[in-house]
Parts: structure tokens; C-alpha cells; sequence
């Protein structure tokens, strides 16, 4: 009876975290709080739960490359978490080299979310989100200014304003769940442009997922994420 109870309990735990048992025996970190973080090496793994009327949002992870959260968020407009793996950079663009990032991730098929990168740049005074795959009623910020070939991928490129930062978002023409993308490519078009200065400074390459709405609890999974600098 005493074993019997040790194992209702544990299932008790494991369901409100939203994670399997599989999981759970397998992360060697995890959290439900909105803003938990872990390190692992030169990464940053954060829950990174701040929108509003979110709901329960549980995050786990075996390294900086796998790892993946279940939410529970309503299914209402806004975006209400961007769990994500972090990487630091802190270079000019004009020092990057060949800055690139490959990932492969397992997504739900429904809910509403985006899978992007999001690039910070000058201390937060730019933002470079670069959309690998989106589902439902989700849209990057800012009206669309051109189509362009770079890093890889073909993008539509969308310039805005989020009233904090400038939001430069690349859309990839065509979902994918698996990619390498050139990440100093991609920053060079943009100085290219006039919209950025060469020496302005890269802070943190962050990968992960915006979710606006998953009803009923969903799983995303990063099956795999690397940050190679130059």
C-alpha cells in the first residue's frame, strides 16, 4: 500500500506539470514557474511565461539542445509565453564570421504559436525574430517590405514596431521543423539595408516557441539546437 501511494502521488505530480513519465525520468531540470531558468554551459533555457490571462506552463530539458515545454494557455489573441534556449554572442556584426544555428523541433498541429528565433541587438533596441514555422491565427509585426533569398531560406520580411524596439521579422516562405539557418547572412542583408549599423552589437540568439494559444495542453520539443559562433 505504501508503494502503491509513493506512485499515485508521483502521477499526481507528473500530470500537473504536464509531463510523462517518460519525460520526467529523462529531464535533468524542470519547472512551472513563469520566469524558472537553467544553465547549461554557454546556454540559458528560460519558461519565459509573460503575457497576459496566461495559463499553467511547465518547462523541462536535458540540455540546452533538448528540451521542451506543455502549455496550457487559453485560446484567446496575444502572445503568452516564448519558452526558449538562449545563446550569448555579444559581438559587432561586423565580427559575427560564420555565425550559424541548426534546430529540429516537434510541434502540435494545432493551437496558435509561432517557432522562431529572436535575435537581440544593441541592448534591446532592435529585435531580429526569424519565423521557421507558425499554426493559427499568429503574424509578425509590422507590414511587409520585401521577399528576399538569404541565410538558406526565402523569407518574407516584415519591418514594425512593438512600441519598446524596432522588430525586423523574417517569415520563411514554406514551414519547416528542421533547418540550418546562416544567422551572419541574415544580419548582413539587414546592414545592408541601412536599417542596422555594422558595429552594432548582437547580444543573445535565442530559439524556442511564441505561443498564443494551446487549449487543452500541447507539447513542444526541441529535439535538437546549437548556436556555432564564427
Amino acid at each position: 500500500m505504501r508503494l502503491s501511494r509513493v506512485a499515485v502521488t508521483c502521477v499526481a505530480v507528473l500530470a500537473v506539470l504536464g509531463l510523462t513519465t517518460t519525460t520526467a525520468h529523462a529531464a535533468v531540470w524542470g519547472s512551472s514557474a513563469k520566469f524558472a531558468t537553467w544553465s547549461d554551459g554557454a546556454y540559458t533555457v528560460r519558461n519565459n511565461v509573460w503575457g497576459s490571462g496566461v495559463g499553467p506552463q511547465s518547462i523541462w530539458a536535458n540540455s540546452h539542445g533538448n528540451w521542451g515545454v506543455w502549455a496550457s494557455h487559453p485560446d484567446t489573441g496575444g502572445v503568452k509565453s516564448y519558452p526558449h534556449s538562449a545563446r550569448a554572442i555579444d559581438s559587432p556584426i561586423s565580427d559575427l564570421g560564420d555565425l550559424t544555428s541548426e534546430f529540429d523541433v516537434t510541434v502540435p498541429n494545432s493551437g496558435a504559436y509561432a517557432t522562431a528565433y529572436d535575435i537581440w541587438v544593441d541592448d534591446h533596441s532592435y529585435e531580429i525574430m526569424l519565423w521557421m514555422n507558425q499554426h493559427g491565427a499568429v503574424g509578425p509585426i509590422g507590414s511587409r517590405v520585401a521577399t528576399v533569398d538569404v541565410g538558406g531560406h526565402t523569407w518574407n520580411v516584415h519591418r514594425g514596431s512593438n512600441g519598446s524596439n524596432e522588430v525586423f521579422s523574417f517569415v520563411r516562405r514554406g514551414d519547416t521543423t528542421a533547418a540550418t539557418v546562416d544567422i551572419d547572412s541574415v544580419m548582413s542583408w539587414i546592414v545592408g539595408q541601412g536599417w542596422l549599423d555594422a558595429q552594432a552589437s548582437v547580444g543573445e540568439v535565442q530559439f524556442g516557441f511564441e505561443i498564443t494559444s494551446s487549449s487543452d495542453g500541447l507539447d513542444f520539443v526541441t529535439d535538437e539546437y546549437s548556436v556555432t559562433p564564427g
